[in-house]
């Protein structure tokens, strides 16, 4: 297959179809940072409304490194995987530290929460580095085209698509290319029901003359998602309620929630009630079950969480710390950054 026609075919159809996006035809590198750690794990539709608000909150580097983790947090709320959040945040202390936004590849992929995907785009597009991107897109696009069956999730693999990206990558204008591949693999050669017939390219596609559109890119195997069962007790007590924070790591991390009990299977709603009278220390006389809800379903990239809350009014509460619980005025709640489940929940208090 000749590469250049490919290439071509590609540029051509771009100009033609490409969207109308903030972060594209601008070479500001903290505007185009930000716009690829929000579209990771992200679609375009989704992200963009978080990247407007965040330039408008935080116009450049030095006023996101001068953020609280919390208010990032908040305004992150509802985009899922929030250690990107926290990353974006260490990240723009790291390039205010240093005085200067990086500027090459190599010295972006210094900053926390920046990989090989990542930094190319940053680097191509901001300084027309020329450096391919490889991401989900260019994997679909390029195993289609010219029928690679390595798997994707393989480190052989990995090597492979970058070797071929890079071959295929127009060095003159590197910025506009990787923009071209990435969208045609949004837009055209999505994953499922491609309409092949539009493809200006679809004569020469391997996976289309070979009827291996389904089968192509191949995946070793999708990670197990764990199932975890959590119980969330919300409390009332002279119009205040108990909140904590979520360690750093891990699902959710270093947002705020109502204190909980998760375990790996079902339990009974009498014994999670016996749990939190155990952790609040109170008797039978000291509250009532006010509510139970029906276990919400929520499904994360590798997790399946059936999610209850039990509200409990309380008549008696002797706070004590050891469980690094914050006392809050319950018209302060909506303040604080929480999970995509604890803010449906919270909207209906």
């Amino acid at each position: 297959m000749d590469r250049y026609n490919v290439q071509q075919a590609i540029s051509d159809w771009y100009q033609i179809n490409k969207r109308d996006l903030p972060w594209r035809g601008i070479s500001d590198p903290y505007k185009i940072w930000l716009s690829e750690i929000i579209l990771q794990q992200t679609r375009v539709n989704q992200g963009l409304s978080y990247y407007l608000k965040f330039v408008a909150v935080y116009p450049n580097v030095d006023s996101l490194a001068s953020a609280k983790e919390d208010d990032i947090l908040k305004l992150w709320q509802g985009l899922g995987y929030y250690s990107r959040a926290r990353n974006l945040l260490a990240a723009a202390n790291q390039i205010v530290k240093q005085k200067e936004f990086p500027a090459s590849y190599k010295e972006l992929l210094k900053l926390k929460g920046v990989g090989e995907y990542t930094a190319a785009a940053i680097a191509s597009f901001a300084y027309e580095e020329p450096v391919a991107v490889v991401d989900g897109n260019v994997y679909r696009v390029l195993a289609r085209i010219f029928g690679i069956s390595t798997a994707i999730d393989s480190s052989t693999g990995k090597k492979e698509f970058l070797e071929i990206a890079n071959s295929i990558l127009n060095k003159q204008d590197p910025s506009t290319w990787n923009q071209a591949i990435m969208e045609f693999g949004a837009l055209q050669c999505i994953p499922k029901s491609p309409n092949c017939s539009t493809c200006p390219i679809h004569t020469e596609c391997f996976a289309f003359n070979n009827d291996r559109i389904d089968a192509l890119p191949y995946k070793k195997g999708k990670t197990k998602q764990q199932v975890r069962h959590i119980y969330y007790y919300f409390t009332r007590f002279n119009e205040q309620t108990i909140i904590k924070k979520r360690p750093a790591k891990g699902v959710w991390g270093g947002l705020f929630e109502f204190p909980a009990l998760e375990v790996n299977h079902e339990i009974p709603i009498d014994k999670a009630i016996a749990h939190i009278k155990s952790e609040l220390e109170i008797s039978e006389d000291d509250f009532k079950v006010v509510l139970v809800q029906e276990p919400m379903k929520h499904i994360l990239s590798h997790r399946i969480i059936y999610c209850s809350f039990i509200e409990l009014e309380l008549t008696q509460f002797n706070y004590k710390n050891g469980h690094n619980w914050i006392v809050i005025p319950l018209n302060q709640l909506h303040n604080y950054p929480v999970s995509r489940l604890m803010e449906k929940y919270i909207s209906n208090i």
